[in-house]
């Protein structure tokens, strides 16, 4: 595996475009090629991603069926009890899982009851000897801190497209926010899980500038998920067609290009796609998945464990091995 100081923080949109405009075969080829210095090219990480809180966010993302504002068939949940999400935290990790990630439709995390309980949860999950993720909305650095002191391992918390798109898809918060969040995740010594969602409507330049975004910060988010827009009926983006593959190819390639050292997440809408087109979504770069007992992702469809389990063994790939020190949020 290479080290770290041979990575770039100086991207241009120039050369991001360049890459991503590369003759397909040869892009998927070089990122392979990138994949295979700095990973084992035959693992892929398992991760479980859990709503410990659903629906009601007073938040207006054009893409989100948890937005109080869209009328969507998704039922609002309060914040389960820690011993729920204990028990799918276990069963998770008996299916393969080396990370579990807890969500909660919030804005901002508040001082308050509830984020005592996901302190616990927290506590509960890092004990299991699971890298413990959480994305909880907009958080200070003191809010940080106290996850880092509890074991926390990864923050997520995804640009989800470009500064200069980001007020086409939401108005309530703004991309700076984001920015700031991640900023003070970083300083509390937790690892970063951002990235972003393609199919919103926006142009390939939009997404090499949210790649830019990410690959020019200080250190590279350790984790970058890619999703693709899961259409939701009742939000603004319904009606938006499924975005094609090829793209998802292209932007998980540069994306491993760029970004070598991180985690290139296939995230949301796989349950649109083959087993053959995530396969080439893994030749290009993709080294983890998300799986669940309850085929969702959050709130959306999303393949179930067996599936993916028969789709990993056809492809001759294995779930990684990856056991977590309990005595701190890093490894």
């Amino acid at each position: 595996m290479k080290n770290n100081n041979n990575l770039r923080h100086d991207w241009t949109k120039e050369e991001l475009l360049a890459i991503y405009n590369k003759p397909l075969m040869q892009l998927v080829y070089e990122a392979a090629t990138v994949h295979r210095a700095w990973h084992k090219a035959d693992e892929i990480q398992i991760s479980t991603l859990l709503s410990v809180k659903t629906g009601g966010c007073p938040e207006d993302c054009s893409y989100c069926g948890q937005a109080a504002r869209y009328h969507t068939d998704i039922q609002v949940q309060a914040l389960l009890p820690t011993e729920t999400v204990l028990a799918h935290a276990q069963k998770a990790k008996d299916n393969g899982s080396s990370r579990f990630c807890m969500a909660a439709a919030w804005r901002e995390v508040r001082d308050n009851r509830d984020f005592d309980r996901i302190i616990d949860m927290v506590k509960g999950v890092n004990e299991l000897g699971l890298e413990v993720c959480c994305t909880l909305g907009m958080l200070t650095e003191s809010q940080a801190l106290r996850l880092q002191e509890a074991g926390l391992y990864a923050y997520n918390h995804n640009l989800d497209t470009s500064e200069e798109f980001y007020d086409e898809i939401i108005s309530t918060r703004k991309f700076d926010n984001r920015i700031e969040t991640i900023k003070n995740v970083r300083k509390a010594g937790i690892t970063v899980c951002s990235g972003g969602i393609i199919g919103l409507g926006e142009k390939p330049t939009d997404r090499i500038s949210m790649l830019m975004t990410l690959a020019n910060m200080e250190k590279h988010p350790e984790s970058v998920p890619i999703n693709a827009l899961a259409r939701v009926a009742g939000t603004p983006l319904e009606h938006l067609p499924k975005i094609d593959t090829w793209e998802m190819v292209r932007m998980i390639a540069t994306a491993r290009i760029v970004l070598p050292s991180s985690m290139v997440r296939l995230s949301a809408g796989r349950i649109e796609m083959s087993e053959e087109e995530q396969a080439w979504c893994f030749m290009a770069g993709a080294n983890s998945i998300f799986t669940g007992e309850r085929q969702t992702l959050l709130v959306t469809p999303n393949p179930g464990v067996d599936e993916d389990m028969t789709m990993l063994k056809n492809l001759g790939l294995k779930p990684m091995k990856k056991e977590v020190n309990t005595s701190c949020s890093m490894s």
